[in-house]
């Protein structure tokens, strides 16, 4: 059996961006997951039934530790032989796909699913960019999860056309739609859950689910939310995710709300998601940039329709007016005015409740995508290997 390693910078992404897509893939291939933080790897390998092996790597810039990682990596290529590497996340990517070609692993490839540098500037956007071009430059094939990403990487300049591909209609692991089910959560369990949350059982319930940073859009939401709810206290903003005060801090008014609102409900990191989802009624999502969303096709296979920035992957996943709203990213007030008409207009959320479970279960269905991701993996085999 070929030898699949997948390298992601730390757990948290093969945990949820490749939930259950390793254990598919390890019916076809011998795998080994690659990340960081040995704890959590090792957690996750017993969990999903596949290798792993533990390489120090950060998310921040790094030369010195970068270049451990690859020599560390290299050897291990070496040694293990794998017929193909596929890398996920800009550290994992540039240090894989370096480690990969110095041993000449046949398919190297890397999926983007998102660009950091699109919100930094100067000489840091200068390496960044350079990195970006390096890394395509090594892998075999680049799989951009969204086609408005792969527009922005053509662009850029950062690789030719013939190098790119967007698997199906877009994803990085698409959703499994039985999983993300609202019918699996009853009224009682709903009922119950709010009262455990402290959520007034007729609220209007907007969520978002994601890390609680700047970039996401965590301050306008917080702001806008906190401007309506002065005149309409039957609302909650309900935030799933941890904070990441190192990387991209929240400012200090945001964080001072999020700790001190009446309608503010923040219920820190969560494994399983859809309780959270089961009591709400929109996802808020005013994200800077994007690759393809997970979260955004988890409220829709939960039938909840959402408020998305207009940016790749978001504007791909949600169609203006049937399954949600879309505004312009960093824009404050045209986020208010969305959430207002949501809380003025009962039947608005009814209407694209409707439709937004199926414009998911239709195109991003998780074994769907597993399949494609496996026949383009084949291919390349014949390709590269004979």
């Amino acid at each position: 059996m070929h030898k699949l390693v997948r390298i992601t910078t730390i757990p948290l992404s093969l945990e949820k961006l490749l939930e259950g897509q390793l254990t598919f893939m390890n019916d076809h291939y011998e795998v080994t997951a690659i990340s960081a933080e040995k704890p959590r790897l090792d957690k996750y390998g017993v969990d999903n039934h596949v290798n792993t092996h533990w390489v120090e790597m950060t998310r921040a810039i790094t030369p010195v530790q970068d270049l451990k990682a690859v020599y560390k990596l290299y050897r291990y290529f070496q040694k293990e032989k794998p017929e193909i590497v596929h890398t996920h996340t800009p550290k994992a990517g540039i240090v894989g796909m370096l480690a990969a070609k110095l041993a000449g692993v046949p398919i190297r490839l890397h999926t983007v699913a998102g660009l950091p540098l699109m919100e930094t500037t100067g000489i840091k956007r200068k390496i960044l960019n350079a990195v970006e071009t390096f890394t395509y430059s090594l892998a075999t094939k680049v799989f951009p999860n969204s086609y408005g990403l792969k527009k922005i990487i053509l662009e850029a300049n950062f690789a030719k056309e013939d190098k790119l591909k967007v698997l199906g209609e877009g994803s990085s692991n698409g959703i499994d739609t039985q999983y993300f089910n609202p019918e699996n959560y009853s009224e009682e369990f709903q009922n119950n859950q709010k009262k455990e949350l402290q959520i007034p059982e007729n609220n209007l319930v907007f969520i978002f689910i994601g890390r609680l940073v700047s970039e996401k859009g965590i301050n306008e939401l917080v702001e806008a939310f906190t401007e309506l709810y002065l005149n309409n206290s039957a609302i909650t903003l309900m935030l799933v995710g941890p904070f990441e005060q190192d990387l991209d801090p929240l400012s200090a008014q945001t964080l001072e709300l999020i700790k001190t609102h009446p309608g503010i409900v923040a219920v820190g990191y969560q494994q399983d998601v859809r309780p959270y989802f089961a009591v709400s009624n929109i996802l808020t999502f005013p994200s800077y940039r994007e690759g393809f969303p997970n979260v955004v096709m988890q409220a829709g296979a939960m039938g909840i329709p959402s408020i998305v920035s207009d940016i790749n992957g978001c504007n791909e996943i949600i169609k203006e007016g049937i399954n949600g709203l879309i505004i312009p990213a960093k824009n404050k007030a045209a986020l208010k005015e969305s959430m207002k008409r949501f809380i003025d207009d009962k039947a608005l959320t009814v209407n694209l409740s409707k439709s937004s479970r199926s414009e998911i279960t239709s195109k991003y269905e998780r074994k769907v995508f597993w399949k494609l991701l496996l026949k383009e993996y084949k291919g390349l085999e014949n390709v590269y290997i004979g």
